[in-house]
């Protein structure tokens, strides 16, 4: 049952943490065309995090796996659709989930909406009863009520989303053209480098600055490999680094700028509240902590 609790709760945090991954970001004026200009590597970078901006929804494809000798390897495999008008809100479904050895039958999908969040998730629903397919959760009172340090997850997640995988690419002084690939149907410049984390994480709000820093300051340099399309836009983001005993891998591939799909709650009849529940996750022979 202990391990059942830790699976589930992973899964929360795992899908909150691609879903809050565009919380923050505010719309800024389209980019001006550069026409027939042609652009060095390090500028086609700093035009496409210019252009990001002006994206107000998009779908992505996500997966993050990584291994450390504490914790194990593990796998996250899932898809996002974000809107950012009339309010950010994020649709997630996570396919694949698999922390340590443990998965998540059925996989999890989170509709986050504000500062609510709707998972879906079997695991936590057998945990919790109710007998309806979705759970509801005030991010205010998730952390605490859960036992779990969702804040975490949620800062780690700002790393994943369009405009701050970009912008963190821009501190790269070595970034060089590979050649030219398709992805996703989109005909794109493959670019390469490396960049130190120190210096990308100012390329992010302050807030976030002071979130991430003390998260990734035993992180030394990030690979990456980005597919920039015509319009200056990123098509596909891979970073990759290791630290200590770790490694890790985080790949994006974006799509259907400012075309995707609206992101709406669930029906409310299928909705219900985790707020008074949460406590059942933890006793003294099962925790929902992962410590």
């Amino acid at each position: 049952m202990k391990r059942r609790k830790i699976a589930a709760m992973a899964a929360v945090g795992s899908a909150m943490l691609i879903a809050v991954s565009a919380c923050g970001q505010s719309q800024q004026p389209a980019a001006e065309s550069l026409g027939a200009v042609r652009l060095s590597a390090a500028e086609t970078l700093q035009k496409s995090a210019q252009n990001s901006e002006s994206v107000t929804s998009y779908t992505a494809q996500l997966a993050v796996d990584f291994s450390s000798a504490k914790q194990g390897a593990g796998t996250v495999k899932g898809t996002m659709v974000y809107h950012q008008k009339p309010q950010i809100a994020t649709d997630v479904t996570l396919d694949q989930i698999d922390v340590a050895g443990q998965n998540v039958p059925g996989g999890v999908r989170v509709i986050l909406i504000g500062q609510t969040a709707y998972l879906k998730i079997d695991a936590l629903s057998k945990l919790v009863g109710g007998g309806k397919p979705w759970i509801k959760v005030d991010l205010a009172k998730a952390s605490e009520s859960a036992g779990v340090d969702l804040g975490q997850f949620l800062s780690q997640a700002q790393q994943m989303d369009l405009q701050s995988s970009v912008k963190m690419l821009t501190s790269s002084k070595d970034v060089s053209k590979v050649g030219t690939e398709t992805v996703g149907g989109a005909e794109t410049t493959h670019y390469k480098g490396t960049f130190k984390v120190a210096d990308a994480v100012k390329q992010l709000t302050p807030e976030l600055q002071q979130k991430l820093q003390g998260q990734l300051t035993h992180v030394q340099d990030m690979k990456f490999d980005a597919w920039i399309d015509a319009q200056n836009l990123p098509r596909k983001v891979d970073m990759n680094g290791a630290a200590g005993d770790g490694t890790f891998r985080m790949t994006s591939t974006f799509g259907q700028f400012n075309e995707a799909a609206e992101v709406s709650p669930p029906p409310a009849d299928q909705v219900g509240d985790l707020s008074d529940k949460m406590g059942r996750l933890q006793s003294p022979e099962g925790t929902g902590t992962t410590s």
